[in-house]
């Protein structure tokens, strides 16, 4: 088990920004405008899903993992408070979150399932936010040209991710979930996941009058499959998923403990869990 804190980021997200605040990039600026829309609700699930699984273990079982899902919480509802901030100016810019109302229909269609199925569903989720979260760590140009509190926000974010990347997995384990439902669930996931921030993508460039842009899509092109790119980059690490032996911590997360040490200064610890 891993020491989990919950810190305050501490950054104006009272400013309004432009639609297109990274560097101006109109694909980077949509592209994360897509999946900041994504995260107060996915938050939530992941928050709800993981305490679920933590209930559904007998009492004796629940000690050990009790504390790091209390920090995974106070950390994913911190994500959940300052993405819903981000996304009023969003919506003040008149962008439509589609993505949002998706998943919320999903949710209501899918509540009666087995807690496995979320847990399993959270943990799928949490690899890739993972996975790009480190990406984000190795590549901070990626935010090249944006005001410094925007990159502190997604750096913050991302080192985090990484920090509680194993969680909703031991939770998954620990209420015997297996193999098999574990890559069905994760291919799903996959698809979803990835074709839900593609089409708001599009909707945010729509919006912005930038879809039809031929730079647009030479920008998107090498921010998603250039050699390292976002996608591309990662191929590695989301197969590694698919082994019956992986675990989440088997990935460096070196990145993300040295930018929190870099970075003291930029938020305050307001609570801290550590496990016996």
């Amino acid at each position: 088990m891993s020491e989990l804190m919950v810190r305050r980021l501490l950054i104006d997200l009272e400013t309004p920004f432009p639609a297109r605040w990274n560097g101006g990039d109109a694909f980077r600026s949509a592209f994360f405008n897509a999946l900041s829309m994504s995260f107060p609700v996915g938050e939530q699930y992941f928050i709800d899903s993981v305490r679920n699984g933590l209930k559904s273990l007998p009492e004796g079982q629940r000690a050990p993992l009790a504390v790091e899902v209390q920090g995974f919480v106070g950390q994913e509802a911190t994500h959940r408070r300052i993405h819903s901030l981000f996304n009023n100016h969003l919506d003040k810019l008149g962008f439509r979150n589609e993505i949002e109302r998706r998943a919320l229909r999903r949710l209501k269609d899918n509540a009666h399932r087995d807690v496995r199925i979320h847990v399993a569903a959270t943990a799928a989720t949490e690899h890739f936010t993972a996975l790009f979260a480190d990406w984000m760590l190795r590549h901070p140009e990626a935010l090249e040209g944006s005001e410094p509190r925007l990159q502190t926000l997604w750096l913050w974010h991302s080192a985090e991710e990484s920090e509680h990347r194993s969680t909703a997995f031991d939770i998954y384990n620990a209420i015997s979930g297996n193999h098999e439902w574990r890559l069905r669930i994760f291919r799903y996931i996959t698809v979803t996941f990835l074709s839900d921030v593609l089409r708001q993508t599009v909707r945010n460039l729509w919006h912005d009058g930038s879809l039809l842009r031929w730079s647009t899509w030479r920008s998107g092109a090498s921010f998603l499959f250039a050699r390292d790119g976002l996608l591309r980059g990662n191929y590695a690490g989301w197969r590694d998923y698919l082994r019956p032996d992986f675990h989440p911590s088997q990935h460096d997360a070196s990145r993300s403990a040295q930018w929190l040490r870099d970075n003291q200064a930029l938020f305050s610890v307001v609570g801290q869990a550590a496990a016996p």
